[in-house]
Formats: structure tokens, C-alpha cells, sequence
């Protein structure tokens, strides 16, 4: 890496910090003011709440972080006349963009490998902490369809991946053919294994003669294959949070199952694509912005520039919750702005 990219690279990176750790702390701080009252009393709980909400902040501060870092650098090298010296040195434009889209692109690629961990539901845990003072919450009352089987959990822990007083009715597509009943289950190794399940099979009868119901009782049980219990708690709380890995598990099984997944596709499409909008318009801004400050109002300049990062970045997140709420398709909502941004940027880095 050459000198003056290193250079830019340091300068983006520290004005990047600073933005990213104000608007992360002054996320936290209107949060907690906001939801003062509805906060655990336990001193340890509140400050994970903080935490939760902190994490939760990156998935809004980051995108906007990311694009007035550079703004504030390179209006920061025009006050100093850093900029035009590069420039009488004969560095091209395109070789001063490049530091800029590389570290911003870097910084993306950290936060979408961020949500294929837990990172992802920092917002539901801050949720739990707020509503039951406690990370974990139990589903209870499921009644779910896997294949030719209706499957019925009285209690549901994701994060334990425990159920209680399950019940398993299988099917031949048209009459019930039999039930399993459990305790207690628990999910490894991408299956559900029951405990002290009894098994009733239920006949067919064409005669008297023919055999009756059939009761068997196994110590454990292998049934439910592939499917995870944060799958089947996000189906039923109605609620969209799954990390990436998560997301295409759950858009891979519900296909099979005749499901909608609209909204689990644009859940993967919001984590996947919609980051890239920040280098794309980092960019874009780039090569829109002064060399000079002599024919140019600098506050009045740096202030459009981050009007438009604001309008734009509101913009295509209001498209991304029309396409989470199954209004507009997410390649429409959140895949196309995000391709004609990239677009664009090309466009201008390509442009003499």
C-alpha cells in the first residue's frame, strides 16, 4: 500500500470511529430515555439491555457511519489542502477513490459476517430483557406442519432448544396413522430427539378380526428432521430475525413445505445486499464532491452531501420494510436500488 493510501485509509478509519461511536451512544442514550420506565430493575439486566440496544444500533449507524466518514475526511483534505497537493502530485482521481470504496467495502463485509453469528438477534433479546427480564422466552401453544406430520409443542425454548409435552400426529396425506407423545425434547445434530415417547398406532379396520390400537413406549426417539428450533419459534412469533445461516436453513425447508417466503427472503435480502449501499455511495459522493473549497460553500457542500446520504439511506429502508411486510417483492424493494446504485457508481468511477 502506498504512502498517501495509508494516509487516507488512517484518516477514514479514526473520523469513522468517532462518527459510528457517537451515533451508537446516542442511539442507547434516547433508547433508554425512551423505555426508562419498562426497564429491569436489576442493575446487571439494564446494562445488557444497553449492550443488546448497542448492537442493535449497528444495523442502522453502520451504513450512515461508513458514508460520513468519508465526507468528513475529504472535506477535512480540501480545508487542509491535502487534497489539491495529491492532485498537482499526479494522483488520479480514481486512485484516491479506491482507499476510500476498499476500507468501506471491508467494513461491510464485517457487518454482513456479523449476522450469520447471534449478532442478528440483539434486538430480540433486548426485546426479552424488557418484556420478562430474562434473554430467553418461551413459545407456547405451537401447532406446526412438517411434511405429512402436525406437530403440537405445549412449551418451546429456542435458545435451550428444549421442548415440553410434545405431540407428533403423522399422516398418510388423508388419515391420521399415528401419534407420538414426549415429555420432554431436545434438539441435536439437526434432528429432535423425544424422551420416553409413547407411540400409538392407529389401525386400519376392514374387519373384526383385523388388529386394534397399538401401544408402544421407546426410551428415546429420533423424529423432526431439519427442523430448528429458532425456525419454528420465528414462525410462530410472526417475527423475521434470523441470521443469515439461519434465514437460508429456514427459506430452504419452507420451500419444500409450500410456505410463503417472502418475508424470509427479504429478511436475507435487507442482511445480504442492502449494506453494499454504503461503499456504492461512498463512491458516488466521491466523485460528486469539490477538489477545492475556493468556488464552494464547504458547510453548505458538506451538508447536502449528508442530506442525501440521509434521504437516500431512509429511502430505500422504507422500500426494505415494504418488502419485509410483503407490500413490494424484496428483488424490487431491496435488490434492484441496490444494483442501480452499484450501477451508478461504476458509472462514475469508469467516467473520465
Amino acid at each position: 500500500m502506498r504512502l498517501f493510501e495509508r494516509y487516507i485509509v488512517f484518516n477514514y478509519l479514526k473520523n469513522f470511529v468517532i462518527i459510528f461511536i457517537a451515533l451508537d451512544l446516542f442511539y442507547i442514550g434516547v433508547d433508554l430515555l425512551s423505555n426508562y420506565d419498562s426497564l429491569p430493575e436489576s442493575a446487571n439486566l439494564q446494562l445488557l439491555y444497553a449492550l443488546f440496544q448497542g448492537m442493535n444500533a449497528i444495523n442502522y449507524v453502520l451504513p450512515l457511519s461508513i458514508v460520513f466518514g468519508m465526507i468528513v475526511t475529504h472535506f477535512g483534505m480540501i480545508k487542509s489542502n491535502e487534497l489539491i497537493c495529491m492532485y498537482a502530485s499526479s494522483i488520479s482521481k480514481r486512485a484516491l477513490i479506491r482507499p476510500f470504496f476498499l476500507t468501506s467495502l471491508v467494513l461491510t463485509l464485517c457487518y454482513i459476517a456479523l449476522n450469520t453469528t447471534e449478532f442478528a438477534y440483539a434486538f430480540e433479546y433486548s426485546t426479552n430483557l424488557k418484556k420478562y427480564n430474562r434473554i430467553s422466552n418461551s413459545s407456547e401453544d405451537l401447532f406446526l406442519k412438517h411434511d405429512n406430520n402436525y406437530i403440537y409443542f405445549k412449551r418451546l425454548d429456542p435458545y435451550k432448544k428444549m421442548a415440553y409435552d410434545v405431540a407428533i400426529f403423522e399422516t398418510n396425506g388423508i388419515d391420521l396413522t399415528k401419534i407420538i407423545r414426549a415429555t420432554s425434547a431436545r434438539f441435536s445434530e439437526n434432528h429432535w430427539e423425544l424422551d420416553n415417547a409413547h407411540i400409538t398406532y392407529k389401525p386400519t379396520v376392514s374387519g373384526l378380526e383385523d388388529k386394534g390400537i397399538v401401544l408402544e413406549e421407546v426410551d428415546s426417539l429420533r423424529a423432526m428432521e431439519n427442523f430448528k428450533p429458532r425456525i419454528m419459534d420465528t414462525v410462530y412469533q410472526n417475527e423475521h430475525t434470523l441470521s443469515i445461516l439461519d434465514g437460508i436453513e429456514a427459506l430452504r425447508f419452507f420451500e419444500t413445505q409450500g410456505v410463503n417466503t417472502q418475508k424470509i427472503k427479504a429478511t436475507l435480502f435487507y442482511q445480504l445486499f442492502f449494506p453494499f449501499f454504503a461503499p456504492f455511495l461512498v463512491v458516488f459522493l466521491y466523485h460528486k464532491a469539490p477538489i477545492m473549497g475556493r468556488y464552494f460553500n464547504m458547510a453548505l457542500t458538506s451538508s447536502l452531501f449528508a442530506f442525501i446520504t440521509l434521504m437516500l439511506w431512509s429511502g430505500l429502508f422504507l422500500l426494505s420494510r415494504l418488502s419485509a411486510n410483503g407490500v413490494v417483492f424484496s428483488e424490487i424493494g431491496i435488490l434492484l436500488p441496490i444494483v442501480l446504485l452499484g450501477f451508478a457508481a461504476l458509472y462514475v468511477y469508469n467516467k473520465r
